[in-house]
């Protein structure tokens, strides 16, 4: 049934590509593919999700959705232009891309529903986010609901995670795709866009093909240094490949949490991938509409950030598309200063601002304002990212904890800026801008969630700092030291990153057992899809993540930094274990109730004997029994 799948992924990519061909008609393929993949997962997750609001998730929703983008996508190819065959950049940006990809699908095989021995095993990166990824993924697709329920917690609560990032892999199950190929096919599609239009765009307002290659390994690769603190001993060395998270850009016990983008970000948090994938495209669009006067892209720059913000719809990703408004603030301020103010110049910018303003504030009400009014903590201030403790003081001096994190390329910021051309530090201004608001104010529970502005800001630092190097030892004559200047740079700054890219794809962890997976299989054939499980809050739940029921407390790992507020669920799971009654399982609507490993080690006291003396033994597998309450 993959099949199916594969050819649905295809319509609105090709979708996609004839937007981009529309928008950019004389640009090579280099440009279309990734711009197109872009445009394409967007319509992926925003048109089946409008279908689905009034249909339900379900397979007639999603059969129209293809119906109207293929449909588009007829026209559009209908009314397009010839294809452009010269591209002179093309094998510059794919002898950056190619190896990326090859790490980053040797990363996902590895790491995503990797079948061992019968088991599935992950990497380290993947081990904790994955489990709720996938409970999200197949709770839309066996409930149908969208907005769906929140599964992770009984009662009634708003969903505090972008769920559209989540649809996009769901649509592929209902059309009868395997969980691991439903998981990754939106995620390829969304890796091209992320690393074709990050070189594009350094491209674009670099002028420089060698300058969007320095640019694009210093913000993928690039790393401060934290290696420093590994070269003791060779003991202290060889713990980067065998410890969990002892690597050089992820060591909180020297304040190291500067983490490397694909590994950390990219990989298992799957809002961070589709954001980007809405946000690149975006900057690329806004950069050429703005700095070099294309104007008749302002449609498409507002297709592709308004639908984004629609897409991408709660705090996780609402965050990072905030980037995308500053930097547009600092590009409309470019305009009002240096450009003529005419009604035909400002008049976009003010339909732009206007629009996306009111999207993106309408999605924050729901979310972040809504829950920090619920007293969550979404929303308040905080000094210096996740250096400033709670009382004020800092862990590190304030410059030194930047030098130590980012490395050369914050060392090099300073005289980049001034290096830089005009148009390039105002698009600079709007990274600044990001700068200020992610360290003063926080945006979730988790301080440590404001690196996704952060990263935007350290994007923008990457251009500058990439031109600098390249102009600079463009003066050397002798090529050999020229090399060598450049190499010793690069390992300078990539030296962390390569090592903890290296320990991931070493990394290979036991997540569910074969038992584990029995257990799903047979409740996803057997119970009912709105079906409430009680569990342990264990974060490996087999219930939730592999057959996507809803449970009565989640991890607090998850419901916590999604901004709920937990406590009544969590109550309620320890005394139906320890002390249960029929009044609480019918308060709490309990269907099903689940005795494991999990339970018995979290739970000492729970009390097994209650319900087997009450209720009929449902499922048996190994140490895994289910007690069904209700018929």
């Amino acid at each position: 049934m993959n099949i199916f799948s594969f050819v649905y992924l295809a319509v609105f990519l090709l979708a996609g590509f004839c937007i981009a061909r529309r928008a950019l008609p004389q640009a090579g393929l280099s440009v279309s593919i990734p711009l197109g993949c872009g445009f394409g997962v967007s319509l992926l997750a925003f048109v089946p999700a409008c279908f689905a609001v009034v249909l339900g998730f379900r397979l007639p929703a999603l059969l129209l959705a293809a119906a109207v983008v293929a449909a588009l996508a007829v026209w559009l190819a209908r009314h397009g232009t010839p294809f452009r065959v010269l591209d002179p950049d093309a094998a510059a940006l794919w002898a950056c891309v190619l190896p990326l990809a090859v790490v980053t699908l040797y990363l996902l095989h590895t790491h995503v529903l990797h079948l061992v021995d019968g088991s599935y095993h992950t990497g380290q990166s993947c081990y904790g986010d994955m489990a709720m990824h996938l409970g999200f993924i197949k709770n839309i697709a066996v409930t149908g609901k969208l907005p769906p329920v929140y599964p992770l917690l009984g009662g009634e609560h708003r969903f505090g995670y972008p769920f559209l990032c989540e649809t996009v892999s769901s649509v592929f199950l209902v059309l009868g795709a395997d969980a691991r190929t439903a998981y990754l096919l939106p995620m390829l599609a969304a890796f091209i866009s992320v690393y074709g239009m990050m070189w594009q765009l350094a491209r674009q307002v670099l002028g420089s093909a060698g300058k969007a290659c320095l640019a694009f390994w210093l913000f993928f690769m690039g790393s401060g240094f934290g290696f420093v603190y590994f070269l003791g001993s060779a003991e202290a060395f060889a713990g980067i490949f065998t410890g969990f998270y002892t690597t050089p850009t992820n060591y909180t016990a020297e304040n190291i949490v500067w983490v490397n983008p694909i590994v950390d970000l990219l990989i298992p948090q799957r809002a961070t991938l589709f954001g980007w994938c809405v946000l690149f495209p975006a900057l690329y669009l806004v950069w050429r509409f703005c700095m070099e006067e294309e104007t008749r892209l302002w449609l498409h720059m507002y297709k592709q950030a308004s639908e984004g913000l629609y897409t991408e719809q709660a705090y996780a990703t609402s965050v990072i598309l905030l980037a995308l408004v500053l930097i547009c603030l600092a590009c409309g301020v470019y305009t009002l200063v240096c450009r003529p103010r005419t009604k035909a110049v400002l008049a976009p910018w003010g339909w732009f601002a206007l629009v996306c303003g009111v999207v993106w504030l309408v999605e924050m009400w729901n979310t972040v304002f809504a829950q920090s009014l619920d007293g969550q903590h979404m929303l308040r201030l905080h000094f210096n990212w996740i250096n400033g403790q709670d009382d004020g003081t800092l862990r590190d001096n304030y410059f030194w904890f930047y030098i130590k994190n980012i490395g050369l390329v914050y060392l090099l910021l300073i005289p980049a800026f001034f290096h830089a051309k005009p148009k390039q530090r105002w698009l600079y201004g709007g990274g600044l801008a990001i700068l200020v608001l992610a360290e003063f104010v926080v945006f979730q529970p988790n301080n440590y969630d404001n690196n996704k502005l952060l990263y935007i800001w350290h994007l923008l630092g990457c251009l500058l700092v990439a031109s600098l190097l390249m102009d600079w030892f463009s003066k050397v004559r002798a090529i050999s030291w020229r090399a060598l200047g450049l190499c010793l740079c690069c390992f300078i700054a990539m030296f962390g990153s390569v090592l903890t890219v290296g320990r991931e794809a070493l990394s290979d962890y036991w997540q569910w057992s074969a038992d584990d997976i029995a257990m799903a299989d047979y409740i996803d054939d057997n119970a009912e899809t709105d079906a409430v499980f009680l569990t342990s809050d264990s974060h490996l739940c087999p219930v939730f993540s592999l057959a996507g029921r809803r449970i009565l407390c989640g991890s607090g790992s998850f419901v916590y930094y999604h901004g709920m507020n937990y406590t009544a669920e969590y109550n309620a799971m320890q005394q139906l274990y320890e002390n249960p009654d029929e009044v609480s399982l019918a308060q709490w609507g309990i269907d099903y109730v689940l005795f494991d490993s999990y339970v018995f080690s979290n739970i000492q006291n729970a009390d097994e004997s209650w319900y087997a003396a009450r209720y009929p033994l449902w499922y048996e597998n190994g140490g895994s029994r289910i007690y069904k309450i209700n018929g």
